[in-house]
């Protein structure tokens, strides 16, 4: 080979291109999965723009039409806002284009990739566009067929019309092949069941592929308040971290972006600081050195700071998610736990969200004999790649045997993560990564619930015993009461009454139905 022959074969490939050939990386393998995770990204998509409107509780409607062998059609629509006609290419078209990877901001998707790649998965399946209908407002409704020009990464929109109605929201309908529907953990019935249960407030029609429509009502009627935008907490930021902050914020003075662009740092603690380091936080931002970002970093983890503020942050809530789960699993028990604020690496604030239920519905209904783990990131269902999750390392990581839980135990573990950034295993957003900080959150919440069911067993089963003394006694009071009425001379049905009243007093706690 000529010298540097190589070089001449380096191309430029776009981000559509890279996740075309990669679509595993988005979740695209396997039949079942790859249908589930088209719905996972349109509903996902669809809750949050509705959420974003103003006083509007979301209802979804979401059907699976079967157009052949392993062909099939995703119809998603919601009562959204609409999306006006110059963004429905960037929003559907473009990967890494969207309104939510550069926002410090709790949202349920992150990096502008999910809609996009449901669209090019319909696409490179069926070599068909996906057709949008919308809401614009002012008694107008556009339509539309969508494609990805893949070379760009770019949307080629064709067919367009504007006609006159009333439509609120978006309508999407993508064909999809070489997927297949089927019921089961990994399936769309379950991944609506459980977006429903971590999204309480959530109406929700779903029309299967045999024609079966399901109804989920919302369980509340108020609507959860909105997140806001935050800040990185000094607490957990890294050094890389903190000098790309610094090289993008306004502020002229490293005093004042450490008080401008962080939270829980006021001017006191700015003074604390500067005691503490050898250089003058007078100088630039942008001419912060490594050694200097180090040695604040050190700083921030000598120095004692606020918790990070809650209202940045908006989970499932600890009443929202009892009713859920009242109405989902009606189960005998259920203990629901929410952790205080914590920050992982990087300054990012989250918070932990843990329910128990026992008995009713709840518990594993596949036969396999285990406990049932339901995960969720910021109220969005995690059903894959189960394995490599914090969420089931720290369930696992629990010992569950000390609370009398084994795997057979009629029990659902549902573990919620809520952060403004989720730190996620690959861009296809199934499993959570093992942040020290996260997993010990999970781990400390799901110790606490352990301990409240443990308890209520606990005296389940002395009731169970006491139940079972109680039966002994008024098994033999018959013939007791002879032998004494025998040994006495007293008439045998009085005393059999009072040998009942006597049993009755002493298990007074029991429960007639028991």
């Amino acid at each position: 080979m000529p010298k540097n022959q190589q070089f001449k074969e380096f191309q430029e490939h776009s981000v559509a291109e890279f996740f075309k050939k990669n679509r595993q990386m988005l979740g695209y393998s396997g039949k079942i999965k790859s249908l589930t995770t088209v719905v996972h990204e349109y509903v996902t998509n669809m809750i949050d723009a509705v959420e974003e409107e103003e006083d509007n509780l979301p209802e979804a409607f979401v059907k699976i039409e079967e157009m052949g062998p392993e062909h099939y059609k995703v119809i998603v629509e919601d009562n959204g806002p609409g999306i006006p006609e110059n963004y429905i290419g960037k929003a559907f078209g473009q990967m890494l284009a969207g309104t939510k990877f550069h926002r410090f901001m709790q949202q349920r998707g992150q990096q502008g990739i999910g809609a996009a790649g449901a669209v090019m998965f319909g696409q490179v399946t069926t070599g068909k566009p996906t057709k949008i209908i919308t809401g614009q407002g002012d008694g107008k409704i556009l339509e539309c067929e969508l494609s990805i020009d893949v070379k760009k990464n770019r949307a080629s929109i064709n067919n367009k019309k504007t006609y006159s109605g009333e439509m609120k929201g978006t309508r999407i309908e993508t064909e999809l092949k070489n997927v297949l529907y089927q019921k089961g953990r990994y399936g769309i019935d379950e991944y609506l069941r459980r977006t429903v249960l971590a999204n309480p407030h959530l109406k929700l029609t779903y029309v299967d592929p045999e024609g079966k429509t399901i109804i989920y009502d919302r369980a509340v009627e108020d609507i959860p308040p909105k997140p806001k935008e935050a800040k990185p907490h000094p607490r957990g930021v890294t050094v890389d971290d903190l000098l790309g902050y610094a090289l993008r914020s306004n502020s002229h003075k490293i005093k004042s972006f450490l008080r401008n662009d962080f939270t829980r740092i006021s001017g006191k603690k700015v003074k604390e600081i500067q005691k503490k380091i050898s250089f003058d936080l007078n100088k630039m931002p942008k001419d912060l050195k490594w050694d200097e970002a180090e040695e604040l970093v050190q700083t921030f983890k000598e120095t004692d700071f606020m918790r990070p503020p809650t209202d940045v942050l908006v989970p499932i809530g600890k009443k929202r998610l009892e009713k859920a789960v009242e109405e989902q699993l009606e189960p005998e028990f259920k203990q629901v736990v929410e952790r205080k604020p914590k920050v992982y690496r990087g300054g990012v604030p989250f918070i932990v969200e843990t329910a128990l239920a026992y008995g009713g519905k709840a518990g594993n209904n596949n036969g396999d004999n285990e406990i049932e783990i339901m995960r969720f990131s910021n109220r969005v269902p995690l059903l894959f790649n189960k394995g490599t999750c914090a969420i089931t390392k720290a369930v696992k990581s629990v010992d569950w045997d000390r609370y009398g839980i084994k795997d057979n135990t009629p029990v659902t573990i549902l573990v919620n993560f809520t952060s403004i950034h989720v730190p996620y295993i690959g861009a296809g957003k199934k499993s959570i990564a093992e942040e020290e900080e996260i997993l010990n959150e999970i781990r400390l919440s799901l110790m606490k619930t352990g301990r409240k069911l443990g308890k209520y067993l606990k005296g389940k089963r002395r009731q169970r015993k006491r139940l079972q003394k109680k039966k002994t006694f008024e098994i033999y009071i018959p013939e007791i009461s002879k032998s004494l009425s025998e040994i006495t001379g007293k008439k045998e049905e009085e005393i059999k009454k009072h040998l009942q009243s006597i049993v009755k007093q002493r298990f007074s706690d029991i429960k007639e139905d028991e």
